[in-house]
């Protein structure tokens, strides 16, 4: 354990070079894009992707294919600033490019601190500096045993992880010299009914917040940033416990991993809170797309995300079995899992803007809570960009203030049902899960470094 503290007290990165990287066109003329309603909800924080990789890029080979992606993700190249007269933000589809930074680190690979991120993130793999001046930020890395990583950190306002996952699938494709199986719709054409209407239920679970509140989010305590390997074996475990006496309903993956998680967090909070509450991101794709085809909106680039919420008392999630749990999570999930919440969702947006709107729970205004994120469907082991296939790939945020605790799950790079989990949690939650051997702090033996 020495050996290990020592590699991370000594790890450093380098910046070698910055560049603008544009598209290489053609281009449509320079316009404005407006942003949709669920685009001002998703708000302008970074999403930061971060993947390593066994060998290292050519560097100009790497930036040709940036460029030639962005000839179709071009409002990725663009700039996103304040419209004085809406005073909500817009897209201007100019070309100003996307950055791309070049850094060298003094270890190898296997001597990185995967599990901790606080100490492996910020300031080193992914710059502090100016994060939303350039809506697309590119970070290439280059480890003394010949390995890489590539972090790429998008402005919100761009897309959400599906958005994100068409372009850098495309720009994999791209500089392997393939065809892109995406056409980019950038139409953003979510808008509102007229008039707008909506469910009342969507005022207690979203909120219009000013900037203030953003900035002074309340906290219980420092918010800590760790990454987990779980292995196949265990999720097949929770989700065989999970379907008991749920023979009837088909229970997920993900809900079994939800209700452990949260049976884990009403355990490890103070006596003081009689419920807590979990969320879920929905994407609505499938759900706007049309009731009789439901791929209209495979290929939409912009955010369509929505937050289901369920409440449950800390009682009930310490005693009730992870089926119970689990059903719990399922019915809660199935009420944002349509097209009637999502209309309603784009209404009430309307009916409160201008100005800035958020979930109640991550704005910290609903007490102990998590929220899950399910990234199955986000490439993986598929970003080859010409150099060879990730050992691991991952999310976090450099965002320092969220009201919530938060989970993010994918496949693992290895393909073979393991999980890797990025949590921004509570001191007690990462005591909680780390109590027995399903969440694996992450390291160079689970990636064969």
């Amino acid at each position: 354990m020495e050996a290990k503290a020592s590699a991370v007290e000594i790890f450093e990165v380098n910046f070698n070079a910055t560049s603008i990287v544009k598209a290489s066109g053609p281009l449509p003329e320079p316009h404005i894009l407006t942003l949709s309603n669920l685009d001002l909800l998703s708000g302008r924080f970074p999403v930061t992707y971060f993947y390593f990789y066994r060998s290292s890029p050519n560097i100009e080979a790497l930036k040709n294919s940036l460029a030639k992606t962005l000839n179709f993700f071009y409002p990725f190249a663009g700039r996103i600033i304040q419209n004085q007269s809406t005073n909500e933000p817009e897209i201007i589809c100019d070309n100003s490019g996307a950055l791309v930074l070049e850094a060298s680190a003094n270890i190898p690979l296997k001597n990185l601190d995967f599990y901790n991120l606080d100490h492996s993130l910020p300031g080193k793999l992914v710059s502090v500096k100016s994060e939303l001046d350039f809506p697309l930020q590119v970070q290439v890395t280059s480890y003394t045993c010949g390995g890489s990583s590539m972090t790429f950190t998008f402005d919100h306002a761009l897309g959400d992880a599906s958005a994100f996952a068409q372009f850098l699938l495309s720009w994999s494709e791209i500089a392997q010299h393939k065809l892109i199986t995406c056409t980019p719709d950038h139409s953003r054409h979510l808008r509102s009914r007229f008039p707008p209407t909506y469910h009342p239920s969507l005022d207690e679970t979203f909120v219009k917040c000013s900037l203030e509140e953003i900035v002074n989010i309340p906290t219980r305590c420092i918010l800590l940033k760790r990454l987990y390997h779980i292995d196949a074996s265990s999720i097949r475990r929770l989700h065989k416990l999970a379907c008991v006496n749920n023979n009837s309903k088909k229970i997920t993956k993900i809900e079994a991993f939800s209700a452990y998680v949260w049976k884990l967090m009403a355990a490890a909070i103070d006596e003081g809170h009689e419920k807590c509450k979990m969320g879920w991101l929905v994407d609505g794709r499938s759900r706007l797309g049309g009731r009789q085809n439901q791929n209209t909106m495979a290929n939409y680039i912009g955010n369509v995300l929505s937050l289901a919420v369920g409440e449950a008392s800390v009682e009930e999630l310490k005693q009730g079995s992870l089926s119970e749990i689990a059903n719990n999570v399922q019915v809660s999930i199935a009420k944002a899992t349509n097209e009637d919440h999502f209309l309603d969702l784009i209404d009430w947006i309307e009916s409160h803007r201008p100005g800035l709107m958020l979930s109640r729970i991550v704005l910290g205004k609903e007490g102990p809570s998590v929220v899950v994120s399910s990234g199955r469907r986000f490439p993986v082991a598929e970003l080859d960009f010409g150099f060879g296939e990730p050992v691991l790939g991952t999310m976090s945020s450099t965002v320092e203030k969220i009201g919530v605790n938060y989970l993010n799950q994918r496949q693992s790079a290895k393909c073979d049902g393991s999980w890797t989990v990025s949590a921004i949690l509570w001191p007690e939650l990462v005591a909680a899960l780390e109590t027995d051997s399903i969440f694996q702090p992450m390291c160079a033996t689970h990636l064969q470094l």
